[in-house]
């Protein structure tokens, strides 16, 4: 089972394939000389990813006769910051890295967004090819361009628009990644099906054993899906001017809840309370259907994902930090939310997100945290 994906990244005039196949990390020698050759390659990873699979990707990319070498910086969301972004691109410019290179972002979420961000400001702008080792980065960070570093204000606020030569995914790299690992990507699958795809929510249901097992034709299908998602929509609309909003589902309160957090709660696991979280308000608005926020609740928890915000998390720090959220427009905070499980509610004024008010975020939060606003210290 095999399947290459294609996104139409008209704003950059750069279209790429996503090729999702077991196996293909060894295959990445071919794939780099036909979709983004260079003069030399930067394999850049997070220490443990470095690890396992960095002098292997070394060692495979070397087949083309260029020259390879792997830069690592330290594992965790933490380290995704301008200060490893600085370290890097100088290490490219110590190692006399030029125009004519690209980078290999080899890892998660993390290495993806931070590598895409070197590869997008290195000599203003070199390519970048994504090789996603995780599945949360499989099914969605490293499709559709977006490359950035966390600041003390949130969440990815720098960054910017740098779509890659191409995406390898290698769904054989999911069944040595820890089962908790396996939950965080699945996270955003089940997001994929809540927005877009009823049918494919449905599968993850009904395959959530396997596929937190693992089962490497199963977790082929699941990546297979969500990147089929996620390639139309970046089609259709690459820089998050009217449909990628969609894909916001989740993230406005997880984003909020993982950042007062101080990134102790895990992306994935942050996206799984959003979800229930803007699930429960769209239900309170009349926006979303009744018993949505049930059955994604049920569908997380199959998944051993989080269904309740963790003890330490003040519902002020929440709030504040959806208010500083990337997303915002004139200083207010917009929702995507759902008609029903599987499709987003379209609000004929605003589009595909809209406004809530601040007093319904601010109570919902209150009730669903340890700490009430005003008491966290």
């Amino acid at each position: 089972m095999s399947a290459t994906v294609h996104v139409q990244s008209g704003a950059s005039a750069t279209d790429y394939p996503i090729f999702v196949r077991q196996g293909i990390l060894d295959e990445l020698d071919q794939l780099v000389e036909n979709h983004a050759p260079a003069h030399r390659y930067a394999v850049i990873a997070d220490a443990t990813v470095g690890e396992l699979y960095g002098e292997r990707t070394v060692d495979v990319l070397g087949r083309t006769g260029k020259p390879v070498t792997l830069l690592t910086f330290p594992a965790g969301e933490e380290n995704k910051n301008r200060e490893q972004w600085e370290r890097l691109t100088d290490g490219l410019l110590l190692e006399g890295f030029g125009r004519d290179s690209a980078v290999i972002a080899l890892g998660g979420g993390v290495t993806g967004d931070l590598a895409g961000f070197v590869a997008a400001t290195f000599l203003r702008g070199i390519p970048v090819v994504q090789v996603p080792t995780s599945l949360v980065a499989m099914v969605d960070s490293s499709v559709g361009g977006k490359t950035g570093v966390d600041t003390l204000a949130g969440k990815n606020l720098v960054g910017s628009f740098h779509p890659p030569r191409l995406v390898a995914a290698d769904p054989r790299l999911v069944g040595t990644l820890p089962r908790a690992e396996r939950a965080q990507g699945l996270a955003e699958a089940v997001k994929h099906g809540a927005i877009l795809d009823a049918e494919y929510l449905g599968f993850l249901e009904s395959e959530s054993a396997a596929l937190l097992d693992g089962e490497p034709d199963l977790i082929e299908r699941a990546v297979r899906g969500s990147v089929e998602i996620k390639a139309e929509v970046v089609s259709r609309d690459e820089r998050e001017g009217g449909l990628r909003q969609v894909l916001n589902f989740g993230h406005t309160l997880g984003h909020a809840l993982e950042a007062s957090s101080s990134f102790t709660l895990s992306h994935g696991s942050a996206v799984s309370l959003g979800m229930i979280l803007e699930a429960r308000l769209g239900e309170s608005m009349g926006v979303t259907e009744e018993g949505t926020e049930d059955r994604l609740r049920d569908a997380l928890a199959a998944f051993a994902l989080p269904t309740s915000v963790p003890p330490g998390i003040a519902a002020d720090d929440a709030l504040a930090f959806s208010r500083s959220d990337k997303k915002a427009r004139g200083g207010v905070v917009r929702f995507v939310l759902l008609a029903r499980a599987g499709a987003v509610s379209r609000d004929p004024e605003t589009g595909w997100s809209r406004q809530v008010p601040d007093e319904l975020v601010a109570r919902l939060l209150d009730r669903e945290t340890n700490v009430s606003p005003g008491d966290a210290s």
